[in-house]
């Protein structure tokens, strides 16, 4: 059910930034082929051993990443030197979408809080 959530939080968005974050979904699910797919906060996310580890999400004016934890950002700070960022939350652009290794990064950063270890090299 959950991913058909995800599909339906997708359906809503306007083009570019469905297409933008339907290819950041396929980064994650890429890179965790394993975690579950759900819904955290009203926004789409992947679980990975029952604790969410990254989501993302649709605003007026921008996208975001959400590594479900206040200090991986700042763990990746000179990686994340180019984008705008809370404690929280990473933002990028439609037209911008977020490369598949820098999210491999952040998820690895998150796995390792967790301590979940995970091979991410696909």
């Amino acid at each position: 059910m959950a991913a058909a959530d995800i599909d339906a939080y997708l359906a809503e968005l306007a083009e570019p930034q469905r297409r933008t974050l339907q290819r950041l979904r396929s980064d994650i699910r890429g890179l965790l082929p394993d975690a579950q797919e759900c819904i955290s906060y009203g926004m789409p996310a992947f679980k990975v051993d029952g604790r969410v580890v990254a989501g993302f999400a649709a605003f007026t004016k921008h996208l975001s990443y959400l590594p479900h934890s206040g200090s991986v950002l700042a763990e990746l700070g000179d990686d994340l030197a180019d984008y705008e960022h809370t404690k929280s939350s990473l933002h990028f652009s439609h037209d911008q979408p977020l490369l598949k290794a820098l999210v491999r990064k952040l998820i690895r950063a998150r796995l390792r809080q967790i301590g979940v270890d995970i091979d991410l090299t696909s």
